[in-house]
Protein backbone atom coordinates (compact mmCIF):
# COMPACT_ATOMS: atom_id res chain seq x y z
CA UNK A 1 0.00 0.00 0.00
CA UNK A 2 1.53 3.28 -1.11
CA UNK A 3 1.37 6.30 1.08
CA UNK A 4 -0.45 8.35 -1.56
CA UNK A 5 -3.37 5.91 -1.50
CA UNK A 6 -4.72 8.31 1.12
CA UNK A 7 -7.60 10.35 -0.35
CA UNK A 8 -7.91 14.02 0.55
CA UNK A 9 -10.79 16.32 -0.37
CA UNK A 10 -10.11 20.08 -0.32
CA UNK A 11 -13.09 22.44 -0.08
CA UNK A 12 -13.00 26.24 -0.38
CA UNK A 13 -15.26 28.61 -2.31
CA UNK A 14 -12.24 30.75 -3.30
CA UNK A 15 -10.52 29.09 -6.30
CA UNK A 16 -7.22 30.86 -5.59
CA UNK A 17 -7.09 29.57 -2.01
CA UNK A 18 -8.19 26.15 -3.20
CA UNK A 19 -5.31 26.02 -5.68
CA UNK A 20 -2.83 26.98 -2.94
CA UNK A 21 -4.19 24.20 -0.75
CA UNK A 22 -3.91 21.75 -3.62
CA UNK A 23 -0.27 22.70 -4.25
CA UNK A 24 0.52 22.01 -0.62
CA UNK A 25 -1.10 18.58 -0.40
CA UNK A 26 -1.02 16.97 -3.85
CA UNK A 27 2.41 15.37 -3.37
CA UNK A 28 1.24 13.67 -0.17
CA UNK A 29 -1.99 12.01 -1.30
CA UNK A 30 -4.67 11.63 -3.98
CA UNK A 31 -6.36 15.05 -4.00
CA UNK A 32 -9.86 16.10 -5.09
CA UNK A 33 -11.16 19.66 -4.88
CA UNK A 34 -14.53 21.37 -4.66
CA UNK A 35 -15.67 25.00 -4.40
CA UNK A 36 -19.22 24.13 -3.33
CA UNK A 37 -19.90 22.64 0.11
CA UNK A 38 -23.17 20.95 -0.94
CA UNK A 39 -21.43 19.26 -3.85
CA UNK A 40 -18.56 18.35 -1.53
CA UNK A 41 -21.06 16.67 0.81
CA UNK A 42 -22.39 14.60 -2.08
CA UNK A 43 -18.83 13.71 -3.09
CA UNK A 44 -18.17 12.43 0.44
CA UNK A 45 -21.28 10.27 0.38
CA UNK A 46 -20.34 8.72 -2.96
CA UNK A 47 -16.61 8.35 -2.30
CA UNK A 48 -15.65 9.11 1.33
CA UNK A 49 -12.19 10.68 1.58
CA UNK A 50 -9.74 9.76 4.30
CA UNK A 51 -9.21 13.44 5.09
CA UNK A 52 -11.32 16.55 4.48
CA UNK A 53 -9.60 19.95 4.59
CA UNK A 54 -12.38 22.50 4.52
CA UNK A 55 -12.83 26.25 4.89
CA UNK A 56 -15.28 27.32 7.58
CA UNK A 57 -16.83 30.44 6.04
CA UNK A 58 -18.54 29.50 2.77
CA UNK A 59 -21.86 30.55 1.21
CA UNK A 60 -24.82 28.25 1.74
CA UNK A 61 -23.75 25.36 3.95
CA UNK A 62 -20.64 26.51 5.82
CA UNK A 63 -17.75 24.22 6.72
CA UNK A 64 -19.01 23.64 10.24
CA UNK A 65 -22.37 22.43 9.02
CA UNK A 66 -20.70 20.23 6.40
CA UNK A 67 -18.65 18.53 9.11
CA UNK A 68 -21.72 18.03 11.31
CA UNK A 69 -23.61 16.43 8.42
CA UNK A 70 -20.73 14.05 7.72
CA UNK A 71 -20.38 13.02 11.37
CA UNK A 72 -24.10 12.15 11.54
CA UNK A 73 -23.83 9.52 8.80
CA UNK A 74 -22.30 6.06 9.41
CA UNK A 75 -20.58 5.98 6.03
CA UNK A 76 -18.75 9.29 6.60
CA UNK A 77 -18.46 9.62 10.37
CA UNK A 78 -14.85 8.41 10.35
CA UNK A 79 -13.61 10.97 7.83
CA UNK A 80 -10.79 12.99 9.41
CA UNK A 81 -11.25 16.76 9.22
CA UNK A 82 -8.97 19.80 9.29
CA UNK A 83 -11.16 22.91 9.48
CA UNK A 84 -9.62 26.14 8.19
CA UNK A 85 -10.84 29.32 9.91
CA UNK A 86 -9.76 32.62 11.39
CA UNK A 87 -8.48 32.62 14.96
CA UNK A 88 -11.55 34.63 16.01
CA UNK A 89 -13.93 32.05 14.55
CA UNK A 90 -12.01 29.20 16.17
CA UNK A 91 -12.01 30.89 19.57
CA UNK A 92 -15.57 32.23 19.48
CA UNK A 93 -17.59 29.74 17.41
CA UNK A 94 -15.83 26.47 16.75
CA UNK A 95 -14.71 25.21 20.17
CA UNK A 96 -17.83 22.99 20.48
CA UNK A 97 -16.60 21.17 17.36
CA UNK A 98 -13.23 20.23 18.81
CA UNK A 99 -14.21 16.55 19.17
CA UNK A 100 -15.40 16.42 15.56
CA UNK A 101 -12.20 17.58 13.89
CA UNK A 102 -8.63 16.34 13.82
CA UNK A 103 -7.37 19.89 14.05
CA UNK A 104 -8.07 23.53 13.23
CA UNK A 105 -5.87 25.53 10.90
CA UNK A 106 -5.70 29.30 11.24
CA UNK A 107 -5.93 31.53 8.17
CA UNK A 108 -4.38 33.45 6.59
CA UNK A 109 -1.72 30.79 6.25
CA UNK A 110 1.53 29.84 4.55
CA UNK A 111 1.26 26.82 2.24
CA UNK A 112 4.25 25.14 3.90
CA UNK A 113 2.48 25.28 7.28
CA UNK A 114 -0.68 23.72 5.84
CA UNK A 115 1.45 21.03 4.20
CA UNK A 116 3.14 20.21 7.50
CA UNK A 117 -0.15 19.94 9.39
CA UNK A 118 -1.79 17.86 6.64
CA UNK A 119 1.25 15.59 6.47
CA UNK A 120 1.01 14.73 10.17
CA UNK A 121 -2.61 13.64 9.74
CA UNK A 122 -1.92 11.79 6.47
CA UNK A 123 0.96 9.89 8.09
CA UNK A 124 -1.32 8.95 10.98
CA UNK A 125 -3.96 7.69 8.53
CA UNK A 126 -1.32 5.76 6.59
CA UNK A 127 -0.07 4.04 9.74
CA UNK A 128 -3.61 3.12 10.80
CA UNK A 129 -4.31 1.64 7.36
CA UNK A 130 -1.14 -0.41 7.61
CA UNK A 131 -2.23 -1.67 11.03
CA UNK A 132 -5.67 -2.63 9.67
CA UNK A 133 -4.01 -4.65 6.91
CA UNK A 134 -1.44 -6.23 9.20
CA UNK A 135 -1.36 -10.04 9.35
CA UNK A 136 -2.81 -11.88 12.32
CA UNK A 137 0.39 -11.57 14.37
CA UNK A 138 -0.08 -7.80 14.40
CA UNK A 139 3.21 -6.88 12.70
CA UNK A 140 3.68 -4.38 9.89
CA UNK A 141 6.85 -3.65 7.94
CA UNK A 142 8.09 -0.86 5.75
CA UNK A 143 11.04 1.16 4.48
CA UNK A 144 12.34 4.40 5.95
CA UNK A 145 12.58 5.67 2.39
CA UNK A 146 8.78 5.44 2.24
CA UNK A 147 8.11 7.05 5.63
CA UNK A 148 10.96 8.83 7.34
CA UNK A 149 11.77 8.13 10.96
CA UNK A 150 10.66 11.46 12.42
CA UNK A 151 7.26 11.16 10.74
CA UNK A 152 6.98 7.55 11.88
CA UNK A 153 7.69 8.40 15.53
CA UNK A 154 5.27 11.34 15.45
CA UNK A 155 2.56 9.13 13.94
CA UNK A 156 2.97 6.53 16.68
CA UNK A 157 2.77 9.32 19.24
CA UNK A 158 -0.31 10.93 17.69
CA UNK A 159 -1.98 7.54 17.38
CA UNK A 160 -1.14 6.79 21.05
CA UNK A 161 0.19 3.38 20.01
CA UNK A 162 1.54 0.71 22.34
CA UNK A 163 4.03 -1.36 20.38
CA UNK A 164 7.62 -2.33 19.64
CA UNK A 165 9.31 -0.43 16.80
CA UNK A 166 12.41 -2.15 15.43
CA UNK A 167 14.68 -0.19 13.08
CA UNK A 168 17.38 -1.86 10.99
CA UNK A 169 20.10 -0.19 8.92
CA UNK A 170 23.38 -1.62 7.62
CA UNK A 171 23.55 -4.39 10.21
CA UNK A 172 22.57 -2.15 13.12
CA UNK A 173 19.29 -2.64 14.95
CA UNK A 174 17.40 -0.42 17.39
CA UNK A 175 14.35 -1.34 19.43
CA UNK A 176 11.95 1.26 20.80
CA UNK A 177 9.06 0.31 23.07
CA UNK A 178 6.04 2.63 23.08
CA UNK A 179 3.23 2.89 25.62
CA UNK A 180 0.29 5.08 24.55
CA UNK A 181 2.50 6.88 22.05
CA UNK A 182 5.41 7.55 24.40
CA UNK A 183 8.84 5.94 23.98
CA UNK A 184 9.67 4.51 27.40
CA UNK A 185 12.53 2.17 26.52
CA UNK A 186 15.05 2.13 23.66
CA UNK A 187 18.09 -0.02 22.87
CA UNK A 188 20.76 0.51 20.21
CA UNK A 189 23.40 -2.14 20.81
CA UNK A 190 24.80 -1.38 24.26
CA UNK A 191 23.30 2.13 24.25
CA UNK A 192 19.93 2.55 25.97
CA UNK A 193 17.38 5.25 26.69
CA UNK A 194 17.51 8.77 25.27
CA UNK A 195 20.93 8.26 23.66
CA UNK A 196 19.65 5.27 21.71
CA UNK A 197 16.88 7.41 20.19
CA UNK A 198 19.35 10.17 19.34
CA UNK A 199 21.61 7.57 17.73
CA UNK A 200 19.08 6.61 15.09
CA UNK A 201 17.34 9.96 14.56
CA UNK A 202 19.42 10.62 11.46
CA UNK A 203 18.70 7.28 9.78
CA UNK A 204 17.22 7.93 6.34
CA UNK A 205 17.45 4.43 4.92
CA UNK A 206 16.80 0.94 6.19
CA UNK A 207 13.65 -0.80 7.32
CA UNK A 208 11.16 -0.67 10.17
CA UNK A 209 8.94 -3.26 11.80
CA UNK A 210 6.10 -2.47 14.21
CA UNK A 211 4.78 -5.21 16.48
CA UNK A 212 1.55 -4.14 18.18
CA UNK A 213 1.55 -7.20 20.43
CA UNK A 214 4.93 -6.56 22.05
CA UNK A 215 5.61 -4.41 25.11
CA UNK A 216 8.24 -3.88 27.80
CA UNK A 217 8.07 -2.79 31.44
CA UNK A 218 11.51 -1.18 31.28
CA UNK A 219 11.75 2.60 31.63
CA UNK A 220 15.01 4.07 30.34
CA UNK A 221 13.99 7.31 28.60
CA UNK A 222 13.66 10.63 30.42
CA UNK A 223 11.68 12.69 27.91
CA UNK A 224 8.38 12.49 26.05
CA UNK A 225 8.43 11.32 22.43
CA UNK A 226 8.11 14.94 21.30
CA UNK A 227 10.87 15.98 23.69
CA UNK A 228 13.17 13.27 22.35
CA UNK A 229 12.50 14.35 18.78
CA UNK A 230 13.16 18.01 19.52
CA UNK A 231 16.43 17.22 21.29
CA UNK A 232 17.48 14.85 18.49
CA UNK A 233 16.88 17.58 15.90
CA UNK A 234 18.80 20.09 18.03
CA UNK A 235 21.77 17.74 18.31
CA UNK A 236 21.64 17.08 14.56
CA UNK A 237 21.65 20.82 13.78
CA UNK A 238 24.51 21.34 16.23
CA UNK A 239 26.51 18.55 14.61
CA UNK A 240 25.85 19.96 11.13
CA UNK A 241 27.06 23.42 12.18
CA UNK A 242 30.22 21.94 13.69
CA UNK A 243 30.89 20.02 10.48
Amino acid sequence: MARNDTKVLLVDDNPIILDLMRQGVEELAHVSTNTNSSEAFQHCLEEPPDLLICDYRMPGMDGGRLVQQLKQRPETQNVRVILVATKADIDEKLQPMTDMVEDFFIKPFFVKDLTAKAKRVIDKIYLEKMQQHAPAEGTIRGRLSEMNLIDLLQSLELGQKTCLLTLTQEGQSCQMFFADGQIHHAELGSVIGDEAVYGVAGWSDGSFEINFNSKSDKKTTTRSTQGLLMEALRLHDESTRDS
